[in-house]
């Protein structure tokens, strides 16, 4: 008897060993997939502009691009004005995705709340926030203020909208057991209400920064000196084209390792949610 229940341990171990090695070995697959695609397409443009078929005035060649990067950022001419632009992100981001996720929050939580308040959210979230800019521009000048406030108002929807379907999605069960431990409201609001929604919420963090990325690029295209949307519009002023691709990849990495530290972040906080 001992002998089959030992046989039987070890082929359940080898079994577990077995899956363990599949399961990295796919993901050592996705990861090599996941690079080989921008590779292929990287050498495909090399190639085409190389052999005329692109033009390198509108598409110039990857390796000029990048030599325009490393050259940009050893001046240091890249690395300030991508700072310039992060910069207006971070605080616009903060402005507004703080009041977006407890607005939202005590919206999912309150249902009086919610049916006073949604209307105008409804109402108000279809608007291209980049349309209200002008706007924007007259009640806050063309300075650092309006590129701010029109970061703070795309972060401020996403994060606003998750929250309250974060809160929704807790089952009602979580609530009656709060009630029935004579749980305070706050107790609810921290042990039940904030870790439930967590996992949507994040999602909608990750999906304001991305927004907040874009106009922040937009708004600076209109009014700015400084920054990568301005640096872009200058390069297109005047065909430094490989200076308005060199901005490109710079934000498009930035947007990948914001992306990275978000998620990093909320598989460090959202443990539950793995």
């Amino acid at each position: 008897m001992a002998r089959n229940v030992t046989a039987t341990r070890t082929t359940m171990d080898v079994r577990g060993d077995v899956i363990v090695r599949g399961a990295t070995q796919q993901m050592r697959t996705d990861r090599v997939l996941a690079m080989l695609s921008p590779l292929l397409v990287l050498f495909a443009w090399e190639a085409l502009v190389r052999t005329g078929r692109l033009s390198a005035l509108f598409f110039p060649p990857p390796t000029l691009v990048f030599r325009t990067i490393a050259a940009m950022t050893l001046t240091g001419e890249l690395p300030a004005e991508v700072w310039v632009s992060l910069r207006r992100v971070l605080l616009g981001f903060v402005l507004g995705a703080v009041p977006g996720v407890g607005l939202g929050l005590a919206m999912g939580w309150s249902r009086r709340l919610r049916a006073f308040v949604e209307p105008m959210v409804a109402a108000t979230y279809p608007i291209p926030k980049i349309a209200l800019l002008p706007m924007i521009m007259l009640i806050f000048g063309i300075g650092e203020a309006s590129k701010i406030v029109i970061v703070a108002v795309g972060a401020f929807y996403p994060t606003a909208l998750n929250a309250i379907a974060g809160v929704l999605a807790i089952r009602p069960t979580y609530f009656e057991v709060a009630r029935n431990f004579g749980a305070s409201r706050w107790k609810t609001f921290t042990r039940v209400v904030l870790p439930g929604s967590l996992p949507i919420l994040f999602v909608g963090l990750r999906l304001a920064f991305g927004i907040a990325l874009l106009l922040v690029v937009a708004a600076e295209f209109v009014a700015a000196r400084e920054g990568v949307g301005a640096m872009i519009w200058l390069s297109w002023q005047t065909l430094r084209t490989e200076k308005l691709y060199a901005g490109i990849v710079a934000w498009a990495a930035l947007g990948l390792a914001s992306t990275a530290i978000l998620q990093a972040l909320e598989r460090r906080i959202v443990r539950w949610g793995r």
